[in-house]
């Protein structure tokens, strides 16, 4: 078992350790391994998965991007993971909405963007996520003065909307 104050050392092979970006704390990637034991369904099947998934059930969207995400029980596929945590990020499930921001920030199944790891971190934060307001810190030391004041707007935005408006 890894401890997270060991993070650093035993970074996944494919974080580049040659970034040109300032230095990064790599603890904000294990969220993403707790929230996978966290919230699965007992004895369901992929299948039965899907289907509530597909008839909106956030906590199945969470987990199909969750088995999307690490391949157990379809082919990995970390597009269709970041797809179905947004569906459910923008149902209000901080969990995905934590595992959104935690993909923008590493670029796995959508672009590198800081800013908007910094949104859906944050506004899982705001709902009460401890790891996500551990998140949201980690991300904005990444981003200019600026940038910061840009997606604080955007996360007040996008919770104002109802986590419509979140800068897709």
């Amino acid at each position: 078992m890894i401890n997270p104050g060991n993070w650093n050392k035993v970074k996944p092979s494919w974080i580049s350790r040659q970034s040109k970006m300032k230095s990064v704390n790599y603890t904000f990637i294990l969220p993403i391994f707790i929230s996978l034991i966290a919230n699965s369904y007992p004895a369901s099947n992929f299948n039965d998965i899907r289907r509530m998934a597909e008839l909106g059930d956030t906590v199945a969207q969470l987990n199909l991007g969750n088995s999307y995400y690490t391949g157990e029980g379809v082919p990995q596929n970390y597009n269709e993971a970041a797809k179905w945590y947004r569906i459910a990020a923008k149902k209000g499930n901080p969990v995905a909405q934590n595992n959104l921001g935690m993909m923008y920030s590493i670029g796995i199944g959508v672009p590198k963007r800081f800013i908007r790891a910094y949104v859906w971190s944050s506004v899982a934060a705001a709902q009460g996520n401890d790891q996500a307001k551990k998140n949201r810190d980690l991300v904005s030391r990444e981003l200019t003065r600026a940038q910061l004041a840009r997606a604080q707007q955007m996360a007040q935005r996008c919770f104002e909307s109802d986590y419509q408006d979140c800068g897709r």
